[in-house]
């Protein structure tokens, strides 16, 4: 567990979190739909079994605030195939970089999502993420937290999305 606030800590998430994930990610759905988001995360994605993947390959986290779990999101230092190929742009660099994908909040508590994009960029200093167009809300969040847009790629269904990237700045 990594503690960079008195009251919210990282942590990786257990086969027991499942249900607190999937209400999580019920909430997350609801409020996609509210703010003119209605194809992403469709049809029950993620599912257990999803999650369930996500904690075998050990890149499933879980965000906590006082004992409660509020937040949920993948995380990885590796590549994404998803990200070989950018259309109407190009990433800021070719480095090696850490990804999140599903990240979500319980609605209830502020700065979830800030609070783990954060943890995940002090991991490894280049990040690259990517949201469904539709998904106002997150791209606004990628902008406040210095991630620039980059470009379009393509997701396994086939499925647009803008995908953005941020990176340490050298000092010299």
């Amino acid at each position: 567990m990594i503690n960079y606030n008195k009251n919210m800590i990282i942590r990786h998430s257990l086969k027991n979190d499942i249900p607190k994930m999937l209400e999580i990610y019920e909430t997350a759905r609801a409020f996609m739909r509210s703010t003119g988001n209605m194809e992403q995360w469709i049809n029950g994605y993620p599912s257990k079994e999803v999650l369930e993947k996500d904690i075998e390959n050990n890149e499933s986290y879980i965000c906590e605030k006082d004992g409660e779990i509020v937040g949920t999101f993948v995380y990885n230092i590796g590549i994404d195939e998803t990200y070989n190929k950018i259309y109407e742009g190009q990433w800021l660099n070719n480095k090696p970089y850490g990804y999140i994908h599903r990240i979500a909040g319980d609605g209830k508590t502020k700065g979830v999502g800030s609070f783990c994009i954060n943890w995940a960029f002090e991991k490894c200093g280049n990040m690259k993420i990517d949201t469904h167009a539709d998904n106002k809300p997150m791209q606004n969040l990628l902008l406040k937290l210095g991630f620039k847009k980059c470009g379009i790629i393509y997701i396994a269904d086939g499925s647009q999305r803008v995908a953005f990237q941020k990176e340490k700045k050298v000092i010299r």
